[in-house]
């Protein structure tokens, strides 16, 4: 098998005298979704905040194709292409799909031949090609995302992810919130994101989901790894055991 896109070996956390991971130990490969499975407190939030630069591990090191990396804040670990995205998706509500994507990172051209002024046009034409790129087709480019279903916004934070080259997607509860088409329209995203050959980390509590798109299911109990299994080669009842200590 080729060298994975992500690898984590031996990573431990402590807040104070609590231990909110150890000792843990992951892989990630292109074209591939790794679901992180837990209870509340099992310590997905601090893997996943490790990987992205919200947090720095006590031990053990985390590498990128092959390159150990530490980064001092998400910002590096997204120019790295490590994009984390939430369950608030951390969307201006008022402002379009292009302006999302660009949140920070304007592109700006010149009016009367020295005037900078923000290129709203490149902005429309990226967020057309970008939707387009995830088979996501919506044609309101100029209405502000609050007009938009849950969705629907889940595929403009992912979008703003691609178009800015994400190798590694980790989506945090991204289901949650939504009803059932709208679910299965952010499966069927994932399921792009997939074939695109990005690799994905997918946090729910939706077994269902977790069976639907993940490869691998790593489970976390109280901050150590409790084992993993393919997708294909479990079920429910025994991801559920391993998660409780049955």
């Amino acid at each position: 098998m080729s060298e994975p896109l992500l690898t984590v070996r031996g990573v431990s956390k402590h807040f104070g005298g609590v231990k909110a991971l150890q000792d843990v130990s992951m892989e990630l490969h292109a074209g591939e979704v790794v679901a992180l499975a837990g209870d509340n407190g099992a310590g997905k939030s601090t893997l996943i905040k490790a990987i992205s630069g919200v947090y720095k591990a006590d031990t053990g090191t985390i590498s990128l194709e092959g390159r150990p990396v530490t980064y001092e804040s998400p910002q590096q670990a997204r120019e790295e292409g490590i994009e984390t995205i939430y369950q608030d998706l951390a969307l201006a509500d008022n402002l379009t799909i292009g302006a999302n994507i660009f949140l920070g990172r304007e592109p700006k051209r010149l009016a009367l031949g020295f005037l900078p002024i923000i290129d709203r046009r490149h902005m429309a034409r990226a967020a057309r090609e970008t939707m387009r790129q995830i088979d996501f087709h919506v044609d309101r480019l100029d209405a502000p995302v609050s007009t938009f279903s849950g969705g629907q916004r889940q595929a403009v934070a992912i979008g703003r992810a691609i178009y800015w080259n994400a190798k590694i997607l980790i989506m945090d509860e991204p289901t949650a919130a939504l009803g059932v088409p709208e679910q299965r329209k952010v499966i069927a995203l994932i399921k792009a994101l997939k074939e695109q050959g990005k690799g994905v980390i997918f946090i729910s509590h939706n077994l269902g989901d977790i069976f639907a798109v993940a490869d691998r299911i790593v489970v976390l109990r109280r901050g150590v790894k409790a084992g993993e299994r393919q997708a294909s080669e479990t079920t429910g009842d025994e991801v559920v055991g391993l998660m409780v200590g049955a």
